[in-house]
């Protein structure tokens, strides 16, 4: 997919975790032979190209899709898999990927663990007795700082929308250019990363609106940074934020 992953592993049980960590890298590597733009051999550039069809497809191809249109549904459109004229779905197939990978972890009894595909996070459990897991914003205007550092425990994620990785790799569907909203990057918390991805990807998309659309999700959180270096939030942010 383009991108690092990371497995971190806690709790008094980490040291028997070699075959559930193993088998969750088996499983990002399968998701990235089937959705992987960048192959193309890979099942979702043959479909995208029009030699395959969905129904000749393996099932995730066709379980990812259905999600994406449910979020593009919720996001009235500011999520789509076809913004740039072909057929992409990387708006929430990684998130997707990360939280499958933690919940394989979790039910081979790995129940603290942290799954990053590339800066956006899936958290499970603690970091330690007592501890929850703590994880930086990057600041996307001075790279190498913190805008915000969040915390929290049981099922957490985290997943940001912006131009510090990669410049500004989100389009505006409704014109195919980037958004021209002065936006420098959307961090998006929410139970899982399927979720957290999508609407991480069409607050950056939706811009000068995205506050008050992200306020009327149910059990989501969100911070923003500027292009002028100023935040914002949503009423919730704070209860994650670090003291």
């Amino acid at each position: 997919m383009g991108t690092v992953f990371s497995l971190d592993v806690r709790g008094p049980r980490a040291h028997e975790a070699g075959p559930a960590v193993e088998d969750a890298v088996a499983w990002l590597h399968r998701v990235d032979e089937l959705f992987s733009p960048y192959r193309e051999e890979s099942e979702l550039s043959r479909l995208a190209r029009g030699e395959l069809s969905a129904g000749d497809c393996d099932p995730l191809i066709a379980e990812v899709l259905l999600l994406c249109e449910g979020a593009e549904e919720m996001s009235d459109g500011w999520f789509s898999t076809r913004y740039a004229g072909g057929l992409d779905p990387t708006g929430l197939v990684k998130g997707w990927a990360v939280e499958k990978a933690s919940q394989r972890l979790a039910e081979a009894g790995a129940a603290d663990s942290c799954v990053n595909g590339g800066g956006d996070i899936q958290l499970c459990g603690r970091a330690g007795p007592g501890r929850p897991w703590r994880t930086g914003i990057s600041d996307p205007l001075r790279p190498g700082r913190l805008a915000a550092v969040v915390e929290g425990e049981g099922r957490l994620a985290v997943a940001t929308s912006g131009t510090a990785e990669r410049g500004c790799h989100v389009l505006d569907p409704r014109t195919g250019s980037p958004p021209r909203h002065g936006l420098a990057s959307v961090t998006v918390l929410a139970e899982g990363l399927t979720a957290a991805d999508a609407w991480a990807t069409a607050a950056f998309a939706r811009g000068r609106s995205a506050r008050d659309w992200l306020e009327a999700l149910e059990d989501v959180e969100a911070f923003a940074v500027t292009a002028d270096g100023g935040t914002w939030s949503t009423t919730g942010f704070d209860k994650f934020t670090a003291g």
